[in-house]
């Protein structure tokens, strides 16, 4: 690796290892004021932030980046909106630090307590959304944890302009401003740094492609949250409802295509089929999503037929792939098989159904009679998440601050001694 990286990495991991020293002690009090600081400078700042991710956008556009990426890039007064109110939510909430998680005592005169504590540095790698400047930043501060980004080039400009404001509020606070660094190059070989920089980074989590993902997993020396893809599956049951089915589906599909939490395959088990037809199909096609199917959905206009690896495919994109199954255990064989275990939606009335479903899959969030697009850790009141991880060690579904917390075990005697 080159010595200008590693030099820069070095200086980068050396202030966020003593910012995260500090923050690890800093009381509740002075990390609520500054994310609250932070999201008055983001607000604040909404001119300055809009004009650099314009830049980037048009950095985009020559790149040649998808309508859906691009989608994930962009900015607005209501987006801008959206990660102030995400910055005071976690301001607001419980801090997770110093939590007693359970506590016990022992036949010998021993008292144990499990209490959360910071993980330390967490690393988070991440493309295009430049909210997650200010969600990361955030929920590693709540946390007590110091954190280095490393932002998509493609969002340079946008998080440079985010991260100035979080800088902002941790400087009203007194607090370390080493403690939420961002990268301030666009190389790749930065990433290849991050990942090997264990003696600075306790925990990385990248958050965007599957390319990005499978380098950071095969070439990681430092423990990573992660999830590969968001292949997230519907399954359309023989006894939902009709008129809540369309709504899910459509809004799974449609509502953001380029977010892990978009749908990308419609299961419709064979009764619903017969009842009513192709109606989930059409409403989609009509709504402009290529649907690629097999079979005899095929007959239903505007659908084509599926290539062998669309199901199991992440699309962002308005794209969705679409089987008939037999049943319940017919999408839970399919899903079984196809899943990246990130998040499945069952729609339907019947309470068994719905619990054979919950108890036989296991991926990282189960839903039933909604919308895929609420795997979020906003929508499950965190404020903000740092990503899904779909793994099963320490954290799992959307990570926030709670999650960004390992623990350690006091134990208290009065002079006792082991037998």
């Amino acid at each position: 690796m080159d010595g200008q990286f590693s030099d820069l990495m070095e200086q980068i991991g050396t202030a966020a290892r003593k910012a995260a020293a500090e923050l690890a002690f800093a009381p509740p009090e002075q990390k609520t004021a500054a994310l609250m600081a932070a999201a008055a400078a983001v607000e604040a700042a909404e001119a300055a932030i809009l004009a650099a991710n314009r830049l980037d956008l048009d950095y985009a556009a020559s790149k040649g980046l998808s309508p859906a990426m691009q989608d994930r890039l962009r900015l607005d007064a209501g987006r801008i909106a959206g990660i102030v109110a995400a910055l005071r939510d976690v301001a607001g909430q419980a801090d997770p630090v110093g939590r007693v998680l359970e506590e016990w005592d022992r036949p010998s005169g021993l008292h144990i307590q499990r209490v959360a504590t910071p993980l330390g540095v967490v690393g988070v790698i991440y493309e295009s959304r430049p909210n997650v400047t200010a969600d990361a930043g955030a929920l590693c501060l709540k946390a007590g944890n110091s954190v280095i980004l490393r932002g998509g080039s493609d969002s340079l400009n946008s998080s440079q302009a985010i991260h100035a404001a979080m800088v902002e509020g941790l400087r009203a606070a007194g607090l370390p401003e080493a403690a939420i660094q961002l990268v301030p190059v666009r190389d790749r070989e930065m990433v290849s740094a991050m990942l090997r920089a264990s003696e600075y980074i306790d925990v990385i989590v990248p958050r965007g492609g599957k390319g990005l993902v499978s380098l950071v997993q095969s070439e990681a020396r430092v423990p990573v949250f992660a999830h590969l893809e968001g292949i997230c599956h519907v399954y359309a049951d023989g006894a939902a409802d009709l008129e809540k089915a369309r709504r899910v589906v459509l809004n799974a599909k449609t509502r953001r295509t380029g977010i892990c939490g978009s749908a990308e395959c419609l299961l419709i088990d064979r009764a619903f089929y017969e009842k009513h037809g192709a109606v989930l199909i059409e409403d989609l096609v009509q709504a402009g999503v290529e649907v690629r199917t097999e079979g005899e959905l095929l007959q239903v206009a505007g659908t084509v037929q599926a290539a062998p690896g669309d199901f199991g495919c992440e699309f962002l994109d308005m794209i969705i792939a679409a089987k008939l199954v037999e049943g319940v255990d017919g999408a839970i064989d399919h899903i079984r098989r196809y899943s990246s275990n990130h998040t499945e939606s069952v729609l339907t009335e019947d309470d068994a159904v719905a619990d054979r479903f919950f108890r036989r899959l296991d991926s990282a969030i189960l839903m039933r009679n909604a919308s895929t697009q609420f795997a979020d850790g906003g929508e499950f009141g965190m404020g903000g998440e740092i990503g899904i991880a779909t793994g099963k060690m320490h954290a799992r579904g959307p990570v926030g601050a709670a999650q960004l917390c390992s623990f350690k075990y006091l134990v208290t005697g009065d002079g006792t001694i082991r037998g």
